[in-house]
Order: structure tokens, then C-alpha cells, then sequence
């Protein structure tokens, strides 16, 4: 006998719309509440992913950020000339670059995950606890759905004619 597959709750178009409204509208309060020091959010979004993986190479960095080479590129150089990040040689391919944080790209980036942190903490203490216990019983959905969306995704195929 065999057994029926895992199903996945499916979400009605206004239950997705509301999720992806309140998940928007979370990150752009805690962007306007928690200053990155004049930054975009692209670029503390490369900040952060180069503190906490780096260093990377730039084709690696653009992959996980999303972004084409060019942009990166800018970006990058606005965190080196700030002094946030460096960028040298790989040892294995002298042609290939590598971005990795300064001291001072460190120093920002945890001062800024401290800060949201506090935020997000303090917030949360002021929910009842029923609601607090349902994001906490959450979190396992969200980190997953995260590494979902941040996953390249295929192309879809047109239906061919006649098929």
C-alpha cells in the first residue's frame, strides 16, 4: 500500500497577497527605523552577504544577490570607496575577483544586525503571547519559503501548438 503524498496548504490569492504585503511592509519599517548610514538596501543587502559568507567571488556574490555583473559591480565599488569592502586577486585565478568586508564593513554590518534585532525584539514583546508563540511556530515555514525565493527558478515553457 502505498502512501498518499505530503500536501501542501494552498494560500488563495488574497492570503498570498496579505503575506507578501506584510512581509514588505516589515522590511521596509525596520529599513526607515534601523539607519544603514545613508546605504541603499541593495547595497546592505551585499554588505551582509559578504559579511557573513565572504569572501566570495563577484560571479558567486551577483548569483546570490540576483543582480547582473554591472550592477554588482557598482555596487561593490560604492562599499570600497566607502571602505566597507575590499576586493583582491584570488589566489587560484589572479584574474578572478574576490570582495570580502573591511573591519569597518564588519563593524556596520553588526551594528546594524544588532540594532534590528533590538527592533524586532522589542516589538515582538508587545504582542500577546498567542500571537508571538504563532510567528515562533512560523519561523520554519518563513526560513524555508526564504531559501525558495532566493533559488533561481527554470524558465517555464510555452505550450506548443497542437499539443
Amino acid at each position: 500500500m502505498q502512501q498518499a503524498p505530503e500536501r501542501t496548504a494552498s494560500f488563495a490569492g488574497e492570503d498570498v497577497d496579505r503575506l507578501r504585503i506584510a512581509l514588505g511592509r516589515i522590511a521596509r519599517q525596520v529599513d526607515r527605523q534601523v539607519s544603514g548610514d545613508g546605504m541603499t538596501r541593495t547595497q546592505l543587502s551585499v554588505l551582509a552577504t559578504t559579511a557573513r559568507l565572504g569572501p566570495l567571488g563577484l560571479g558567486e556574490l551577483a548569483d546570490i544577490e540576483g543582480l547582473n555583473p554591472t550592477m554588482l559591480s557598482r555596487v561593490v565599488g560604492k562599499l570600497e570607496a566607502s571602505g566597507l569592502v575590499s576586493r583582491a586577486a584570488a589566489e587560484a585565478d589572479r584574474r578572478a575577483v574576490r570582495v570580502q568586508t573591511t573591519a569597518a564593513g564588519r563593524a556596520l554590518q553588526q551594528r546594524l544586525r544588532r540594532q534590528r534585532s533590538q527592533l524586532f525584539a522589542a516589538r515582538l514583546a508587545g504582542l500577546p503571547a498567542e500571537q508571538a508563540e504563532r510567528l515562533r511556530d512560523a519561523l520554519p515555514a518563513l526560513e524555508t519559503l526564504a531559501e525558495h525565493l532566493t533559488r533561481p527558478q527554470p524558465a517555464t515553457q510555452p505550450a506548443k501548438a497542437g499539443r
